[in-house]
């Protein structure tokens, strides 16, 4: 009797194998729009946020399907939560390094050719022969 049950249980859940052929078809067409949209004039914010979302999109594929994560039961979120906080939480320990200390007004971002406009002379008596510092 509880392998009936349990047998029953089993088909009212109807864990079917996923049309894995539909899916990687389904990624190729993704993968289409994305050099499509990639192509097209639009604005660079405007094809990033497109691209962008045709990769969640294709994540969200491979992530349900091809690791079988929409089979799984809810004890998925409980190993899902500790690196969700890790993930939130490094940047923004990151943030004050990053934003604060990139760029300085010390020393401002210059772009070189790698050529000098004049010769650099060198008084005589110093240290700065060849392989010193210009």
């Amino acid at each position: 009797m509880a392998y009936e049950e349990t047998s029953s249980e089993h088909a009212e859940h109807g864990h079917a194998h996923p049309n894995y052929l539909g899916v990687f078809l389904a990624l190729c067409v993704c993968t289409v729009l994305s050099l499509v949209f990639d192509i097209l004039p639009w604005s660079r914010a405007t094809v990033a946020v497109l691209v962008l979302s045709i990769a969640v999109a294709k994540a969200q594929f491979v992530m349900r399907y091809f690791m079988h994560l929409k089979f799984e039961g809810r004890w998925k979120y409980v190993l899902l939560l500790p690196t969700s906080i890790l993930a939130c939480g490094l940047p923004l320990a990151l943030a004050p390094d990053i934003g604060l200390h990139y760029y300085t007004v010390d020393v401002p971002q210059v772009e070189h050719s790698g050529e000098l406009a004049e010769p650099i002379e060198v008084p005589e008596g110093t240290d700065a022969g060849e392989g010193g510092a210009h």
